[in-house]
């Protein structure tokens, strides 16, 4: 069994940006990757997955209502 080539299982959630977190939401929502893939891909698990698209989801959709109440 070769341990060095294994990446760590855990993170610490300060390492990861939020960029990061933006283009692999992005990648599952354009249809790329199943959800599935991208947390074997990225090392990521599903709850993980899920957590960020609801609370990104939550500020974005925030932030799109304020925009639209400043236009009026």
């Amino acid at each position: 069994m070769d341990l060095q080539n294994e990446q760590p299982r855990r993170r610490n959630s300060k390492e990861i940006s939020y960029d990061f977190k933006i283009s692999v939401l992005k990648e599952i929502a354009n249809g790329l990757i199943s959800a599935n893939f991208a947390s074997k891909k990225y090392n990521i698990s599903r709850s993980t997955l899920d957590y960020w698209k609801k609370k990104l989801m939550d500020k974005n959709m925030a932030n799109k209502q304020h925009s639209a109440n400043d236009e009026t």
